[in-house]
């Protein structure tokens, strides 16, 4: 191009035939600028593009390099012949000609790229026709994947989206047609096949309104998974999926204040009881990107701790990893663990938490959430760990049942035994997680894919919901505000009823005509809406908008562990009435609700 470039400017400036002289002139100082410009091009980083995917970034490494190539090819033969025979008309045609000779081959390859097989698809392998919603740049850069992958199956007709300034303009080509709330109306006028929601940033308010509009259409509904999960990270076809209870119950993206965090785990040895559980293992993946030095894990259940151990290593390779198979009331295990890998912080996620399960076992209950804590707990005293962060539950406060009992006598251990000790015992609290192993969602899609019925205890139980990496993020949080004797608790927001869970999930299934909804009767231990705070207990703001804290009540370590000798006798002589009576004592606000 830089030869072609080169004689059709001097051509321009002379007819055909050259004259003798100019002919001459003409063939000394084509290999120079062929050199000159060429190593220009190479330097400036021409030949690194792919033309498949050149773009405007392209074109100002055309602009740049040809500019600049002209110069220096310029003074090159000032110092060569004086620019003899070489017109001045010629030195300003060149740089356009090549400009033009090296970009438009790039743009008709990636046009061709791009639309050149549209004439080999037949009627069975027509694409979907997708109309997105959303024309920000997730919108933009969906489309772009769609237009350059043509074998994706999908098609873009149009965008829709609620900024005035966009209606009647064009993403990629492909028109804005108006706002949202016309998508029945575009959907009538044209054959969509399928509708796309490019809004990763919508709130939990904008996304029902979208839902709620597109189910009106009977069209199959596809979305982008929430900004917290894709920030940073280039959006493709690949991130599509159905839309999910999460997309709508997820609140705003929690800013996070990620120096905290990394200050206080990077470069650390941090260990995390149940870790095989749906907190506890997304707690280990969030804590390995932050390079701990080393992560433990101890877990009870064999398959839960293999498949951890399997996605971390497969997805940190770096990462140095201790997977221990152990249950939190085996002391000995316990002292071994820690002795042995001597970890900085513990995060206790290890308890057992099925409400109505619990109630007809107490002394499984007591067993593990509370004797396994104060085992643990100590286990890291004797140690010198610097910190353990113990996971609490929304249960806790004014409980009705057995596991809520038992989470609030773990939390009364760990107040205690951060008075006496230098290890930093802090608390967080919070409610429901979307997806975790214990969750009503699991079931209600159980239900749902079975024809019904969904089961809902009572059409006003109400409870807090945050999505899994929401809650396990805001832990590493309170973990790394924490001073020692705090019980942070997080900012749920507003509780749900399950009923409207239910409503959205048999919404979402496209099975609202054919899934009834029945009501039966609230279980044993379960309260009609779930509390944060204990009367008691005053809250007061943190240094983060979504961290609260507890003003808690004292308690003598001393009287405290007397009390759970008892309790760890009644459990060795499997007494429930007794483990009971004790309970109530540690507990005095637990309401036994039967």
């Amino acid at each position: 191009m830089v030869a072609i470039a080169w004689t059709l400017a001097i051509v321009l400036r002379y007819d055909l035939p050259l004259e003798a002289e100019v002919a001459v002139v003409f063939w000394q100082v084509l290999p120079i600028a062929v050199i000159v410009q060429s190593f220009v091009l190479w330097y400036g980083g021409l030949y690194r593009g792919v033309w498949r995917f050149a773009s405007l970034p392209d074109l100002v490494t055309i602009l740049r390099t040809s500019v600049i190539g002209t110069f220096i090819l310029v003074l090159v033969l000032v110092l060569f012949n004086r620019l003899e025979f070489i017109p001045r008309s010629s030195l300003l045609f060149y740089p356009f000609l090549l400009i033009f000779l090296l970009g438009m081959p790039r743009l008709l390859y990636r046009l061709w790229h791009e639309h050149s097989f549209d004439f080999l698809l037949t009627d069975n392998t027509k694409p979907q026709q997708v109309l997105v919603l959303g024309a920000g740049s997730s919108g933009d850069m969906l489309v772009r994947d769609m237009l350059r992958n043509r074998g994706s199956g999908y098609m873009p007709i149009g965008f829709l989206d609620d900024r005035k300034r966009l209606h009647g303009g064009k993403v990629q080509g492909v028109p804005v047609l108006g706002s949202i709330n016309k998508l029945s109306e575009v959907i009538e006028s044209l054959d969509i096949d399928i509708i796309i929601i490019a809004m990763p940033s919508a709130s939990d308010e904008q996304m029902r309104r979208i839902i709620e509009l597109c189910e009106q259409c009977s069209i199959p509904v596809r979305t982008l998974p929430k900004l917290d999960r894709i920030i940073n990270q280039p959006i493709n076809l690949n991130d599509l999926h159905a839309v999910a209870i999460e997309d709508l119950l997820g609140r705003a993206k929690i800013q996070l204040d990620w120096q905290i965090i990394v200050a206080g785990l990077h470069a650390k040895i941090v260990m995390v009881s149940g870790g095989g559980g749906s907190i506890g293992s997304e707690l280990c993946r969030q804590i390995a990107k932050l390079t701990p030095t080393a992560l433990i894990i101890v877990e009870q259940g064999e398959f839960n701790l293999y498949k951890i151990e399997m996605q971390l290593r497969q997805e940190f390779p770096k990462l140095v990893l201790h997977t221990c198979l152990g249950d939190i009331v085996d002391a000995v295990a316990m002292r071994h663990i820690l002795q042995r890998y001597q970890p900085d912080i513990v995060f206790h996620a290890a308890a057992y938490k099925h409400v109505p399960m619990l109630q007809s076992q107490a002394r499984a209950a007591v067993r593990n959430n509370i004797l396994g804590t104060q085992t643990l707990a100590k286990a890291v005293v004797a140690q010198g760990c610097h910190a353990f962060v113990m996971i609490s539950t929304d249960k806790a406060v004014n409980p009705t049942n057995i596991m809520g009992a038992t989470k609030r006598a773990a939390e009364i251990i760990c107040q205690a035994m951060n008075s006496l000790t230098k290890t930093h015992f802090i608390t967080v609290r919070f409610g429901n997680v979307l997806g975790s192993a214990g969750s009503v969602v699991p079931l209600f899609n159980q239900q749902i894919a079975a024809g019904g019925p969904v089961t809902v205890t009572h059409p006003e139980i109400s409870r807090y919901f945050m999505t899994i990496p929401e809650a396990c993020q805001l832990i590493l949080q309170a973990g790394s505000m924490g001073q020692g004797g705090e019980i942070f608790v997080l900012d749920m927001g507003k509780p749900v009823k399950i009923k409207y869970l239910a409503e959205q999930m048999i919404r979402l299934s496209g099975k609202h005509k054919e899934v009834q909804i029945v009501y039966t009767g609230l279980r044993p231990g379960e309260k009609l809406y779930e509390e944060l705070f204990h009367a008691d207990e005053k809250f007061g703001k943190t240094t983060h908008a979504k961290i609260l804290l507890a003003d808690h009540r004292s308690n003598n370590l001393q009287q405290l562990t007397t009390i759970l000798e008892q309790l760890a006798i009644a459990c060795d002589n499997y007494a429930e009435a007794d483990i009971i009576k004790i309970m109530k004592h540690i507990v005095p606000e637990w309401q036994d609700n039967k």
